[in-house]
C-alpha cells in the first residue's frame, strides 16, 4: 500500500499541532495548509480516536497532542489516517491483505512476511519527534 494523502495530511496537521500555545480547530488547520476541512475533519477524529490528539470543545476548543511527540509512532499515525496497517504489498503477512488467500503455499511470502516485518519494525521503531 502507498501512502495516501490522508497519511500526509495527517503528519503536516500533527506539526502544526505541536507548534501551537493553544488547540487549533480542523478549519483554522484546513486553511492554513490548504487541505479539504470535511476530509481533514475525518482525519482529526480518527487521530484522536486513537489517542493520538485530544479534542477540546468550545469556543477555544480544538486539537492538542494528547502524547509527547516522541510516543508517538509513525505507524500509529499512519493507522489512525488510513484506517489500516501500512502494508508494503497486497500480499503480506497479514492473511486478510492476501488476494489468492495463499499465505503458507505462495513461493514469495516468506520473503514479504520478512520484510514487511522489518517495515513494521522501522514504522514503530520511529516517532513523531523523530522526523519533526
Amino acid at each position: 500500500m502507498l501512502l495516501t494523502r490522508a497519511s500526509e495530511y495527517a503528519l503536516l496537521s500533527l506539526d502544526s499541532i505541536r507548534k501551537s500555545d493553544s488547540p487549533i480547530g480542523a478549519e483554522q488547520l484546513a486553511n492554513e495548509l490548504c487541505i479539504p476541512k470535511s476530509f481533514l475533519a475525518k482525519i482529526l477524529q480518527s487521530l484522536a480516536k486513537q489517542g493520538i490528539l485530544e479534542s477540546r470543545k468550545g469556543a477555544h476548543g480544538g486539537f492538542i497532542l494528547a502524547k509527547d511527540i516522541n510516543e508517538i509512532t509513525i505507524n500509529s499515525i499512519i493507522l489512525a489516517a488510513e484506517g489500516k496497517t501500512p502494508a508494503v504489498f497486497d500480499c503480506t503477512s497479514y492473511a486478510s491483505t492476501c488476494p489468492n488467500g495463499a499465505i503458507g503455499t505462495c513461493a514469495i511470502s516468506p520473503f514479504l512476511a520478512n520484510f514487511q516485518t522489518r517495515i513494521d519494525d522501522f514504522l514503530n521503531g520511529l516517532t513523531l519527534g523523530d522526523i519533526l
